[in-house]
Formats: structure tokens, C-alpha cells, sequence
């Protein structure tokens, strides 16, 4: 029988806080954007978790993004569980190496040749790694807001001018390993051209989500992306597109295949390890040839290209080849971006919904988000009094203002509907609250 105070859940997480920093392994999961005490999970499928105390969500977190088919699919278990009854790992090649690589050469055919690697952090620390070793250069070039991965280079936070001296933003970072990073505003080509004519043949490289999902949910301006492949090629510079989340995601062939510019490097992940830890990066095979033992840029792992992972993605990406199922997501996704806009409008509630395929993020501000900074001037102590109303309805989404949620196609039209009417309960639950100054909320 579920236990709607969520004790148990309570006494998991003060054991944890002995335990973990935070009392997790991974900051958002603490719930410091929202308050209160994260649910701990205990099982999934289809569309929907449950929790420690027997709770039931539908689910729009999906691991952050990779269960674009939902939980415990058959087929994905049917191939971890054949494959894990031949050996977890070897530290030798394998042919599910090969057949996912084919894979995802396949859909993306500017991944000429790839590395497999464990996570997304090691698939930009490498790609940023080669295109500095390829062009001879040393300064990167990131947007403001844009999340690559933990890798010391990349946790860089622009100064009060666009190309003032980056300064970290964590501890632990020396300023000097951030020196040869820049960081503009995402959707503002005016400030990457300025960036190249003030460091003339300096810049190795441009990384960018294509589709920023780790500010919420920022679709790229009309020409943005086209505009970013044009400047690098004219600078010398290389274009790094950062898939993790959108490859596999918004298109087959990821945000490349979806607004028709092909980037030199990719890194993808998520969704191309079924759920489990798997990522890679690749492009033109001149540059790719580099690579440790080919070439002179060093990059290894003992658990890259682990077979049980192989196999998970291999069987996503099949299934992925159904026809019509990208059509599926964008309807999914669209009811639900309809929906949220409607029950706003119902309970007098200001959000501005912004949506690529089967990825979304409401914002509670008036105004379409373009960068970080108007991300920031979002009501995030609504939000989090929104978040709970929903947890308490039985929907699960991300415990941040700034992340995206995902539909996968385990959710139906009924599981949306039902999450709607959720959300309409929550949002004037929400917006109450807020006039009285109570419930949960962190700024």
C-alpha cells in the first residue's frame, strides 16, 4: 500500500546524507532547486515509476533523457540480459561495438568514423581534446548556459563583457585551465563573430547543443546554426555539435539530421546506451584519425564499448527504425505543450512553453527564452511549488526550472490527458500558494 507522507523515502535520504554529498551522486537529483525530499525510486516501466513508498508517476524525467522508449522495454531487456549471460565485460573488442557503431553511423552520417566512451563528459573533453590537437589551436569557444559535461575546461562562467577573461564556476578549477575558454550568449552570431575577430586564429573549436537542454529547453534562432557553420568554416575553426541529449532525440539523425547542418565532431550519449552508461564522439575521418593508435591524441577507458550497453543501445536504435515513430513523438510532444499552454491560461498562470520534438520545458515567465539570461528571470519559487503539486498528482518532471522534460513512446494520449488535468490541479495549487506565501519552494 503506498505511503502518501513519503516516509520512507525520508529515512532513505537521511541514511544517504551520511553517505553522498548532498545525499546523492548527482546534484539535481537533491532537489535543492525545489525543496524538500527527493523521491528514491524503485522501479519503472513503460511510462511510469514508482517510489520507495509505493508511490506511482507518470514520468516526463526519463533518466534526464535516455528512455526515449520508456522503462523496461522488452526488447532492450531481452538484449541486456542475452548479453550479460556471455561475459559483463572483457576489455577486448566485441562485435555489439561494431553493430552500434554501424547504428549510429547509419542515422548520422557526418560520425565518419567514433570512439565509444563511457559518459558525455568524456565525449566533449575528447572531441575539444582532438579539435585542438587537428587545428594546432588552444581557445574553445561555449554559449553561456550550455552544459558539456564536468571536464575542468568546460565549467566556465563569462564575465560581465562577452569576452572578458572566463573565470570558473566551480572550486577546485584553476583559473588558468580556463583561460583559453570564451563563452557568449547562445542564438547571438554577432558575438561569435566578434569572439573570432578578436582572437584571429586562436580558436580551435565551437561546441553548442544544437538544441539547448541544460538551461531548459532553447531551440536555436532561424540561422543560428547555419550562421555557426558558416563563421567556423571561414575561421578554420571546428564545429562541435553536443548531441548527448538530442541525438536519437528530436530526429533519427539528431539535431544535425533535423535543421540539415552538418557539424565536423559530434558527441552523442543518452539515448544510444538504452539507459545504461554509454556515449561517443565522432566525425570526418581526417580528424578522426588522430586518435590513440592511429594517430597521436591519447584517449582511453576500460569499460568503453562495454558489451551489456552496446546491446542496450543497439536494441533502442532498432526500435527507433519503426516507421512512423518520430511522427508519434512530435504528436506526443505537441498535446502536451497544447495542454500545458491551455491549463496556464485556465488558472491565470504565466508560461511560456518551448518545444523541439519530444522535449520541453515550461518556463513561468512571459517572454520566449533565447539565452541564459532570460532563462534566469524565470519564477523558479513557482516552479517549485509547481513541481510538488504535480509530484503529489502522480507526474514526475525534472526538479529544476532549467532542465527539459522528455515523452517517450511507452506514454499514451491517456497518459498525457491524465497528466494535463495534473498539471491544470498544480499550476492553480501553485499560484495560490504563491499569493499566500506557503508551500514548498527554494529560490
Amino acid at each position: 500500500m503506498a505511503d502518501s507522507s513519503g516516509r520512507r523515502s525520508a529515512e532513505l535520504f537521511d541514511r544517504a546524507l551520511e553517505i553522498f554529498p548532498g545525499g546523492v551522486n548527482s546534484p539535481v537529483r537533491a532537489f535543492r532547486a525545489v525543496g524538500g525530499v527527493p523521491p528514491f525510486m524503485v522501479g519503472g516501466e513503460g511510462a511510469f515509476v514508482t517510489d520507495a513508498d509505493g508511490r506511482s508517476y507518470i514520468d516526463y524525467l526519463g533518466s534526464w533523457g535516455p528512455l526515449i522508449l520508456g522503462h523496461a522495454h522488452p526488447a532492450v531487456e531481452a538484449a541486456v540480459a542475452d548479453a550479460s549471460r556471455a561475459g559483463l565485460t572483457f576489455g577486448a573488442p566485441t562485435e555489439r561495438e561494431v553493430v552500434l557503431g554501424e547504428l549510429i553511423r547509419s542515422a548520422m552520417p557526418s560520425l565518419e568514423r567514433l570512439r565509444f566512451v563511457s559518459t558525455g563528459t568524456e565525449a566533449a573533453m575528447s572531441a575539444l581534446r582532438l579539435a585542438r590537437a587537428y587545428t594546432g589551436r588552444t581557445k574553445i569557444l561555449k554559449f553561456d548556459g550550455g552544459y558539456h559535461g564536468h571536464s575542468d575546461a568546460l565549467l566556465v562562467a563569462a564575465g560581465s563583457g562577452l569576452l572578458t577573461n572566463a573565470l570558473p564556476s566551480s572550486a577546485g578549477v584553476p583559473d588558468a585551465w580556463v583561460a583559453d575558454t570564451i563563452s557568449v550568449p547562445f542564438n547571438d552570431l554577432e558575438a561569435v563573430e566578434h569572439a573570432l575577430s578578436v582572437h584571429p586564429g586562436a580558436i580551435a573549436a565551437v561546441i553548442v547543443e544544437p538544441v539547448a537542454g541544460n538551461m531548459g529547453v532553447i531551440p536555436p534562432a532561424d540561422g543560428f546554426l547555419d550562421g555557426l557553420r558558416e563563421l567556423t568554416r571561414r575561421e578554420g575553426a571546428l564545429l562541435i555539435f553536443d548531441e548527448v541529449i538530442t541525438g536519437f532525440r528530436v530526429a533519427l539523425g539528431g539535431a544535425q539530421a533535423r535543421f540539415g547542418v552538418s557539424p565536423d565532431l559530434t558527441c552523442v550519449g543518452k539515448i544510444i546506451g538504452g539507459g545504461l552508461p554509454a556515449a561517443a564522439y565522432g566525425g570526418r575521418a581526417e580528424i578522426m584519425r588522430l586518435i590513440a593508435p592511429e594517430g597521436p591524441v591519447y584517449q582511453a577507458g576500460t569499460l568503453s564499448g562495454n558489451p551489456v550497453a552496446m546491446a542496450a543501445g543497439a536494441a533502442t536504435l532498432r526500435q527507433l527504425h519503426t516507421p512512423g515513430c518520430y511522427d508519434r513523438l512530435e504528436s506526443l510532444g505537441k498535446r502536451l505543450e497544447d495542454g500545458i499552454v491551455q491549463a496556464a491560461a485556465r488558472a491565470g498562470a504565466t508560461v511560456t512553453v518551448q518545444r523541439v520534438g519530444s522535449m520541453l520545458t515550461p518556463f513561468f515567465t512571459d517572454q520566449p527564452v533565447r539565452d541564459e539570461s532570460a532563462a534566469r528571470r524565470c519564477d523558479t519559487r513557482l516552479y517549485g511549488r509547481f513541481l510538488h503539486g504535480l509530484l503529489d498528482r502522480g507526474v514526475y518532471a525534472p526538479p529544476s526550472q532549467f532542465e527539459a522534460w522528455f515523452v517517450s513512446l511507452a506514454h499514451t494520449e491517456r497518459d498525457l490527458d491524465q497528466s494535463i488535468s495534473a498539471i491544470d490541479d498544480a499550476l492553480r495549487t501553485a499560484i495560490s500558494e504563491t499569493k499566500a506565501g506557503s508551500g514548498p519552494a527554494a529560490g
